[in-house]
């Protein structure tokens, strides 16, 4: 495990950027401007997995940015932290607006995908809890009211899935999450927005998504689908919004309908850091 004063060098004695290795920055202006530069965008993975909520990524999961999540998982640079936080604020915004047609009203609570216990104990720390905790006080900074939730554990053992393909994956995850006891009531603080630092196949979003709006509605609607987008129509709105329609993934709403009263616990929709570059190529609209 990690101790403190290693916590406090990487804060105070950084010994490189985490994405390119310029010395003496966390992270250096041009990463910088990598992970964060371009616009949120819409990602889907080939296949898409069913139950999978709309997917918003910061940036793809390619050379700089790869080289920054692995430096903040498997090396333990903390203070990176900070910065991918942001970037995952930014694509939890931008999920927010498609699906909702605006800021989120209330509260939000971001629900990370959780990694298995063996895996937290060899890195000394859970990093997409860290980073979903970021995301939550930047969200705040700018005004959105968010709070990270670590709600979901795993229930049994999974294997590795750094060599299967998005059918063994989806077998290899099915079952294997849970909400712990107390994260019910937690859930009741407000809809969800799932995030992740990485989708790679969108099978773990997609048995998170499951199992936490199994929790949200009760055991009566296990098998119900996890993203719901209640759309209402809000009051002051004016007609010149309603009726343009949209298409998105296997669902179509009216963009002129705003979702005034979403259910505590429901699945708004997720954010990633980072996603595959080929996810960021697939467009079925």
């Amino acid at each position: 495990m990690r101790g403190w004063w290693q916590d406090l060098a990487d804060l105070v004695l950084p010994a490189e950027c985490g994405g390119c290795g310029r010395p003496r920055t966390v992270l250096c202006p041009r990463c910088r401007a990598v992970l964060a530069g371009a616009a949120p965008r819409r990602v889907r993975p080939e296949p898409e997995p069913s139950g999978l909520p709309a997917v918003h990524a910061a940036a793809p999961y390619a050379d700089e940015v790869r080289a920054l999540l692995l430096a903040h998982k498997e090396r333990g640079a903390l203070a990176l932290a900070a910065p991918l936080g942001a970037a995952l604020a930014g694509a939890v915004r931008a999920g927010l607006r498609q699906a909702l047609g605006v800021g989120a009203g209330g509260p939000v609570l971001l629900v990370p995908v959780p990694s298995a216990r063996r895996a937290v104990r060899a890195r000394g720390h859970d990093p997409t809890r860290r980073i979903a905790l970021a995301a939550a006080a930047e969200l705040r900074r700018c005004g959105t009211p968010a709070r990270a939730v670590a709600v979901l554990r795993q229930r049994r053992a999974v294997a590795d899935q750094s060599g299967l393909d998005s059918r063994q994956r989806r077998d290899n995850l099915s079952g294997a999450l849970a909400v712990a006891g107390a994260g019910v009531r937690l859930l009741l603080g407000g809809p969800v927005v799932l995030v992740d630092d990485l989708m790679t196949t969108g099978a773990s979003l997609a048995e998170a998504a499951r199992v936490v709006g199994a929790a949200a509605r009760g055991p009566a609607h296990d098998r119900a689908p996890a993203a719901v987008y209640a759309a209402r129509t809000r009051e002051g709105m004016g007609d010149k919004n309603r009726g343009a329609r949209r298409k998105e993934g296997n669902s179509v709403y009216d963009t002129g309908e705003r979702a005034a009263a979403i259910g505590p616990g429901e699945v708004i929709c997720a954010a990633v850091v980072a996603s595959s570059p080929d996810s960021f190529e697939i467009n079925r609209n």
